[in-house]
């Protein structure tokens, strides 16, 4: 089988690897679509993602679906043909967490995720044509939600996770600054969840218009000199810039709530952080997600319509390109899609693949 394998910064090639065989209590999936998220291209271009350094060649990818090709000993509840998706990630240990945090398996100190050079050996991910999962951490896709929806559904779980820990969003006016795929998902996932109106803020004009695409009432220009509004309820950041933070924390009412979304640096940064104070904001972090895979499924399944958010779909075999497309902010590109599989004739996925075929494929 071909599979996406860094191995080193600079350095993605597409491969030759053997088909893996099921064990017993694995599931192994005939894989269809992979969507290019962050991580991916911090492997690409620097050959680590934030603390996680490459040791060795790693397959790149924890966004993807396909199809079950075949069942390990012992698997039950599955059949071959079902469409899936996969929760990536996979405790390390008895999974026991202290009181406070129970339940909460994202905070857990040691998870394997797919696509991950957190540990070594590494984990690989899932940019290949085949892949064999625990059956545990397989998802069956609902009925009417194809496997390129359902590869979405991991970033989706992200963005649900992070509309939950704000408080009841109802009714309530929503900023979220930051309109790349997790912001623009965020919007999304505050509609689903009954925001009243969703203001969406960036400095790109390609990411306003997938904003609007996936329900923001209204979008904030920054990049043109319109300010980010005033005395929002609930805001989430999710462009991970540390200039971002004194803004956000003036945009957010007294006593309201910034969700951070986007992933901060682990080094030093100046940021303005006094409203935080002054205005008695509650600042709340968002990290992964636990279970809300399955919610994420079944908003899909209720019409949660992810596919304004994919603008580029490129084969397996020009992967690098993808990746160029996904890093560059001047590619006007928000999800870029790998199409894993070599031919998926009567799919719907495959009609969108043929349709788009002139510019990405």
């Amino acid at each position: 089988m071909r599979a996406v394998v860094v191995h080193g910064p600079g350095d993605v090639r597409v491969d030759e690897r053997a088909r893996p065989v099921p064990g017993a209590g694995e599931v192994l999936l005939a894989l269809e679509w992979g969507g290019i998220c962050g991580s991916d291209i911090a492997y690409w271009k620097k050959g680590a993602s934030g603390t996680a350094a490459l040791a060795h060649p790693l397959v790149l990818g924890h966004e993807f679906a396909g199809r079950v090709a075949a069942l390990g000993n012992g698997v039950t509840g599955l059949r071959e043909g079902q469409p899936v998706t996969v929760h990536p990630a996979q405790l390390v240990g008895d999974g026991v967490l202290p009181d406070r945090i129970a339940g909460r398996t994202n905070l857990y100190p040691r998870v394997r995720y797919f696509g991950s050079a957190a540990f070594d050996p590494h984990t690989d991910g899932g940019f290949s044509e085949y892949r064999a999962v625990p059956a545990t951490q397989v998802r069956p896709l609902p009925d009417g939600v194809g496997t390129e929806q359902g590869a979405l559904a991991e970033p989706l779980a992200v963005a649900l996770h992070a509309v939950g820990r704000a408080p009841e969003l109802r009714g309530r006016t929503v900023l979220v600054n930051g309109c790349g795929p997790i912001g623009s998902l965020v919007v999304a996932a505050a509609r689903y969840r009954g925001a009243g109106r969703v203001v969406a803020a960036d400095l790109a004009s390609s990411s306003l218009a997938v904003a609007r695409a996936m329900g923001a009432d209204e979008t904030r220009d920054l990049s043109a000199g319109e300010g980010l509004p005033e005395d929002v309820d609930v805001v989430f950041e999710a462009s991970g810039a540390p200039a971002a933070l004194g803004p956000v924390l003036r945009a957010t009412a007294r006593g309201g709530t910034l969700v951070q979304v986007g992933n901060l640096p682990g080094t030093a940064v100046a940021a303005a952080l006094g409203d935080l104070v002054t205005r008695e904001i509650t600042w709340i972090g968002s990290y992964r997600f636990v279970e809300e895979i399955d919610e994420a499924l079944l908003a899909l399944r209720d019409g949660l319509d992810v596919t304004p958010l994919i603008t580029h779909r490129f084969p397996l075999e020009r992967a690098e390109e993808a990746l160029a497309v996904a890093a560059d902010p001047g590619s006007g590109s928000s999800k870029v899609m790998l199409r894993l599989a070599a031919d998926m004739p009567g799919t719907p996925e495959a009609a969108a693949a043929s349709a788009s075929a002139a510019t990405v494929l």
